[in-house]
């Protein structure tokens, strides 16, 4: 289907890594842009981040070492530049909220998932639960083989 919006959290992880090899594949086939997603949030302890708060220069760093793994991610899945239907954007949020919000108006939604396990995945909480349970559009779980 023409025109079709593929979002795909990537953050790093070989779980993520193929998650995006397969959103790759997908788009080949079907003529579908990709939007790749980074997201990030600065961790609070207690209360809220220090989002607004942190000096603009500190806020740069960081942004720019995200892009740089986003970039190493693509990297690993096309050989030379990505196409030209391949998107980025770093989110700020935690990351299954982010990822919810960046595919308001996709047609899939594509993560990986890390398997932690039931009694982890309680304590730790599941981006892709999360994402599965509220996202407005399907969504793909990529699990590592």
């Amino acid at each position: 289907m023409a025109g079709e919006l593929v979002v795909v959290g990537v953050d790093g992880s070989a779980e993520s890594i193929e998650a995006l090899r397969w959103a790759a594949r997908y788009a080949e086939a079907s003529g579908a842009t990709i939007r790749a997603v980074r997201a990030w949030h600065y961790p609070a302890a207690v209360g809220p981040g220090p989002a607004g708060r942190t000096p603009q220069a500190v806020t740069s760093h960081v942004e720019q070492e995200l892009q740089d793994q986003l970039d190493d991610a693509l990297s690993a899945v096309y050989s030379g530049a990505p196409p030209d239907y391949v998107q980025t954007r770093l989110a700020y949020g935690h990351s299954a909220s982010a990822l919810v919000s960046e595919a308001q108006g996709a047609d899939l939604l594509v993560v990986g998932s890390k398997g932690r396990g039931a009694f982890a995945g309680m304590l730790l909480g599941s981006v892709s639960m999360h994402c599965v349970t509220t996202a407005p559009c399907p969504v793909l779980v990529i699990r590592r083989s």
